[in-house]
């Protein structure tokens, strides 16, 4: 079988450890909530590594928010003409909120994903999963 690659398995949410297994189930939008798996269905691995171990993920999380958040500022900034005055201000804070709400979701599930994937020194990829 060919081997998964580690940008295939950071994208669709891949167990860091086989590349086969879901971390998540549901979706990131829709109406069924995303929760993370205990463990991986294909080759066991428990993602919670140790009690408390995703409050880690809030660090990735706020890394991602305080950028998507500097992006969505300078695209105000952008596209309202370089407006800076007192008057504008509504702009850019309603403009941050929407993107930081809308989100939300996203960051939640490739925070995790991204300390699983590459935060974590206890979790190694095993290639013999993809010759299953």
């Amino acid at each position: 079988m060919k081997k998964t690659t580690k940008l295939y398995a950071l994208i669709k949410g891949k167990c860091p450890k086989c590349r086969r297994g879901d971390i998540f189930t549901g979706t990131i939008y829709g109406f069924n909530i995303q929760r993370t798996n205990y463990s991986c269905s294909h080759c066991k691995q428990r993602f919670e590594i140790e009690p408390g171990y995703f409050y880690a993920a809030m660090y990735v999380s706020y890394a991602m928010n305080m950028a998507e958040m500097i992006a969505a500022g300078f695209a105000t900034y952008y596209l309202s003409g370089g407006r800076l005055d007192f008057d504008a201000i509504w702009i850019y804070v309603v403009s941050i909120l929407i993107v930081s709400l809308l989100l939300s979701p996203f960051n939640y599930r490739y925070s995790r994903i991204i300390l699983l994937h590459w935060l974590s020194p206890k979790i190694k990829y095993n290639a013999t999963f993809d010759r299953e």
